[in-house]
């Protein structure tokens, strides 16, 4: 019987991909289309891209795929091959990273019930009537206009690190919150030329179509997201109005896309952009920090963590399993002083247009 699952751990797992001898690329997919049985579909890819070598992560549900995957460059005919044999899967626009330098490490396809969480009914939207599509010239030629508005799909951890000029960045941590909150700010600006932009493409067509519905009449999207934004920029000599890092769901963490460092490291305060996941096995939370403080702290976001991660691992596990409240210190910090200061200048922002 076929192996539907992957049983080693990290460890193995990296040194596996540090002995491979060929060289990887980096790309993601969406594809909003009815799926009848994502169960299958899900047994079906993963034996079929284990083969393959492929690595990644991938989520399917009734409503469609969505995936990021790092794949043997000798494998990326096959793989095409692969994804058109489905009809459905026909034709998918392909994003590519500009860096693929060990993204992913293993091959998790899980079945969802969105390829993308918004928490909203069908009822919300209509996937038949979404945003106009734009390129990176048209893209900037609209951001330049006077009466344009700039949103920002993303959660606020992904932006502090990078986003467009003038861009209104909401203020929520999950998906769940993003379009009730975009559509509350633009509430406003129902008749403005409404751009929005997000990594890939899939946060816009959902939430462009959501707009729509709620009655917003000129709305726009980036075609491809940020990922197909930097390619086009940087083929065809186009000013990128996007600064700083791209923040991308993989080991990377970021693909840089302009020098400017638009964060800070929420340690010391000094310029940064360096996203690290804390080292305490009981924290993992995401946060930003610079090389001086993972040194002072050992990769771990406060003292806590770092007395934490000294323990004996039987000791951590006890720790963990008693006293789960000592586990994200640093989001304490997030509420308390760094999200109400992004929400300031957030309503700035608005209270600007």
């Amino acid at each position: 019987m076929t192996q539907l699952y992957n049983k080693k751990n990290k460890e193995q797992l990296i040194d596996d991909l540090h002995r491979e001898t060929f060289k990887r690329t980096t790309l993601s997919f969406y594809k909003y289309v009815k799926i009848s049985k994502p169960n299958d579909l899900r047994d079906i890819l993963y034996k079929s891209w284990s083969e393959l070598n492929i690595l990644g992560r991938i989520y399917i549900a009734k409503e469609g795929i969505n995936a990021q995957i790092s794949i043997p460059e000798h494998n990326l005919i096959k793989f095409k091959k692969n994804l058109n044999q489905y009809a459905y899967f026909k034709n998918i626009q392909f994003k590519f990273a500009l860096e693929h330098n060990e993204s992913f490490y293993k091959l998790i396809v899980k079945v969802k019930n969105e390829i993308v969480s918004f928490g909203i009914s069908t009822k919300d939207y209509d996937l038949k009537k979404t945003g106009t599509h734009l390129n990176a010239k048209k893209f900037n030629e609209m951001a330049d206009k006077k009466d344009t508005v700039i949103v920002d799909m993303r959660n606020h951890y992904e932006s502090e690190v990078g986003k467009f000029d003038n861009a209104i960045c909401p203020d929520v941590d999950t998906s769940k919150e993003l379009l009730k909150e975009t559509k509350k700010i633009l509430e406003k600006h129902k008749n403005n030329n409404i751009l929005l932009y997000c990594t890939g493409g899939i946060r816009c067509e959902k939430a462009s179509s959501y707009l729509i519905k709620n009655k917003f009449q000129n709305v726009y999207q980036l075609n491809g997201g940020i990922i197909n934004y930097a390619k086009e920029v940087k083929e065809q000599g186009l000013k990128s109005k996007f600064k700083g890092k791209n923040f991308v769901f993989d080991e990377r963490l970021g693909e840089r896309i302009t020098n400017d460092i638009l964060s800070y490291c929420h340690q010391c305060n000094e310029k940064n952009d360096e996203h690290t996941n804390c080292k305490n096995d009981a924290c993992h939370i995401l946060f930003i920090q610079c090389k001086k403080c993972k040194q002072k702290y050992n990769g771990c976001c406060s003292y806590e963590c770092k007395k934490i991660i000294s323990l004996p691992i039987e000791k951590q596990k006890k720790i963990r399993k008693e006293n789960p409240e000592i586990a994200a210190p640093l989001m304490h910090y997030y509420k308390d002083r760094l999200k109400p200061k992004l929400k300031e200048m957030t309503q700035k922002k608005i209270n600007d247009l």
